[in-house]
């Protein structure tokens, strides 16, 4: 039981820790260096895209719809997915907690029943605010779809870009905070798995946020700075 409860104590605030890092820094690079990171590139080729959208033009409204629909598809499986693993998470937890005698070993950590109401409730939270920000970024995104289609002034720099990058940002931390629920649910089957799976996670993230650096011949494609 000692070595159970050192192994929760330690691995676990320390997987958290490296993501909440790694996450900081990536806020920091965002809002500093966009151009290294995917997120900051979208969020500057939407403002590009924004100044050649005309929305008095038929054409572009339809393009505008078509443009915003994967991104409202994305966000809603992610707040559908969230919803149901929670509910099946609720369901697993109780499953364990009866069956707890049979993980003696210290490997799957300690069996305590405050232990157990935290291994579930960290998940679960994390899996709420992931659901409350995929819902919020689906109203933003659809208002802006609309205002994109009512106005017929360009989009950049007025009130439809600030609800349009509201509801983008939303829909990547709902998404961000998904994935940082992924190791949270496997603190149940041992707190070691939490730790492998946060490293796991932030080298996977990384590969997907940061830009490779390119040759010192090869250009980039893009033209932000």
């Amino acid at each position: 039981m000692g070595e159970g409860i050192y192994l929760d104590t330690i691995l676990v605030p320390l997987s958290l820790f490296i993501t909440i890092v790694y996450h900081a820094f990536l806020c920091y690079t965002i809002k500093n260096k966009p151009s290294r990171t995917t997120y900051g590139i979208d969020k500057l080729r939407r403002t590009t895209w924004g100044l050649n959208v005309n929305q008095g033009d038929d054409k572009k409204a339809m393009l505008c719809v078509q443009t915003m629909r994967n991104t409202l598809m994305t966000t809603i499986l992610t707040a559908t997915i969230t919803i149901l693993v929670n509910m099946a998470l609720a369901a697993l937890n109780n499953n364990a907690f009866n069956a707890s005698h049979l993980f003696s070993s210290g490997f799957f950590g300690s069996k305590s029943d405050t232990i157990f109401l935290l291994k579930y409730a960290s998940a679960s939270i994390c899996l709420l605010i992931s659901f409350l920000c995929s819902s919020m970024a689906i109203g933003f995104l659809i208002d802006a779809n609309f205002l994109m289609n009512a106005y017929g002034d360009f989009l950049s720099g007025g009130y439809t870009q600030s609800v349009l990058e509201k509801g983008f940002t939303l829909a990547f931390v709902g998404n961000r905070v998904f994935c940082v629920a992924i190791p949270l649910m496997l603190w149940m089957l041992g707190p070691v798995l939490v730790f492998l799976a946060s490293i796991a996670l932030v080298c996977l993230l990384h590969e997907f946020d940061y830009v490779p650096k390119f040759p010192q011949g090869q250009k980039r494609c893009t033209n932000v700075k």
